[in-house]
């Protein structure tokens, strides 16, 4: 091929794919090839003849499980922050009218044992279970004080400069407890370990506000959305934003491999034996082994119930963050559970995913304080996956890789990515500070 590309973007992930589409949104003339024939990448969805397929060989999925075609089991299962980084992108990009939303049930806490709704406002504070009455009042002051915090309103900052008190102090002016700490910092902040608590307060404080900001978008009773038929459906929402603004995909292109001049810049990629050239190569970590390093794995269980998980009213959708303190763990646990509901099973049927940073080479017993909330299990199917991030220089082989899909179970670290790939290629700033309106369509209510 003579014609040349600013980008070959390789890998139909959803980072991959929210890149090409954004990519495309600036006009810059985009291929994006994928060695599968499916979209999504590491995060696409699955029916459950192909979860079978997947996880057990031959084997056949059992007949009580219902119909294969109803099922789109998501392979990387998060949730969305209703005011959150991904939704601005949605908008940002108008991809949300190929989608459908629908509100989370809930959003709970592991806490000395027992599940409980994570309290995300003065109110909900008075009445949560997780403290006691003396901490409740202080906790109510604390989110007030997050709740009212404007960067540029010195009145409300009472004598803080958060950019330099550090989150730990914040809280202990507050005089919060541990325990209260560890739902706040874990559950709402939505931090994975607690090295938050030795950095500047300014970015836990815009976290909890975050998940305020989301809870109040939809006044239900998480600050969670996600798509109706599952994950799957944004991958192939940015592919075709991207095709609009003139992007090309190919699918099914085996073997493509990255060609790198005398100067180990990349300046094409080759499949079945014809070179397209490009300027800049984006891909995920399996199309450039050798320039990756891993950084972890991901355990994990998926399981196929007909209940929703005890102990949370029912939920037909929901999440349950494990602080790492209360297991006794260097990492959080994370539990994800949707349903019929939401067109990803079929009817009367639930499936719930816990997944952690894995810390053993044995997920059955790591996941056990994850897997015991669950209740009676139809089907569990234990798995672990490598992490891996970039461990080259793109400003010296114009090459954009992306990092594994963490254990959380939102959205926020993998936009993060995104957004930093983006600058690196452009060398612009994304701005997203639009109006939410169009997302806040998109969702439909309970």
């Amino acid at each position: 091929m003579d014609e040349e590309y600013d980008v070959v973007v390789l890998g139909t992930g959803l980072k991959e794919c929210i890149l090409s589409g954004l990519l495309s949104v600036d006009r810059l003339k985009v291929l994006h090839m994928d060695r599968n024939d499916y979209y999504g990448g590491e995060s696409t969805s699955l029916n459950l003849n192909q979860l079978w397929k997947r996880f057990k060989g031959n084997d056949a999925p059992p007949d009580p499980l219902g119909s294969s075609r109803d099922y789109n089991v998501d392979m990387i299962p998060k949730y969305i922050l209703a005011n959150g980084a991904l939704v601005r992108v949605l908008t940002h990009t108008n991809v949300t009218k190929y989608l459908n939303f629908k509100a989370v049930d809930g959003s709970y806490v592991y806490n000395k044992g027992k599940i409980h709704k994570v309290p995300s406002n003065d109110v909900e504070a008075l009445k949560s279970p997780l403290m006691g009455l003396f901490e409740k009042r202080r906790a109510r002051k604390f989110f007030i004080y997050v709740q009212d915090y404007d960067e540029n309103d010195p009145k409300s900052h009472e004598g803080l400069d958060l950019n330099k008190v550090t989150a730990k102090a914040l809280v202990s002016k507050y005089g919060l407890e541990d325990n209260t700490v560890d739902f706040i910092g874990h559950a709402l902040a939505l931090h994975q370990d607690d090295s938050y608590l030795d950095q500047p307060a300014m970015d836990f404080v815009k976290r909890v506000k975050l998940y305020a900001d989301s809870l109040a978008r939809f006044r239900g009773s998480s600050p969670y959305i996600y798509p109706l038929y599952g994950l799957g459906e944004l991958p192939q929402a940015f592919a075709r934003l991207s095709a609009v603004y003139g992007g090309t995909y190919m699918l099914n292109k085996p073997e493509c491999k990255v060609e790198f001049g005398e100067d180990g810049k990349a300046y094409g990629v080759t499949s079945e034996g014809e070179t397209v050239k490009c300027k800049k190569v984006v891909c995920d970590p399996s199309y450039l082994p050798e320039k990756v390093k891993k950084v972890g794995k991901v355990a994990r269980a998926i399981c196929i119930m007909s209940h929703p998980i005890p102990n949370t009213h029912e939920a037909h959708s929901v999440q349950i963050i494990l602080p790492q303190k209360q297991l006794g763990r260097k990492s959080d646990m994370y539990l994800f559970c949707c349903s019929y509901s939401h067109n990803v099973a079929a009817k009367g049927k639930f499936i719930a995913f816990v997944a952690t940073k894995a810390e053993t080479d044995n997920p059955e017993v790591e996941l056990k304080p994850g897997t015991d909330l669950l209740g009676p299990v139809d089907q569990i199917i234990f798995d672990t996956y490598d992490r891996y991030e970039p461990a080259n220089d793109h400003t010296v082989d114009n090459c954009y890789i992306s990092t594994s899909y963490d254990a959380t179970t939102h959205f926020e670290s993998t936009v993060a990515d995104v957004i930093t790939m983006y600058s690196q290629i452009t060398g612009k700033t994304l701005d997203l500070t639009m109006d939410l309106n169009a997302a806040t369509a998109a969702a439909e209510e309970d």
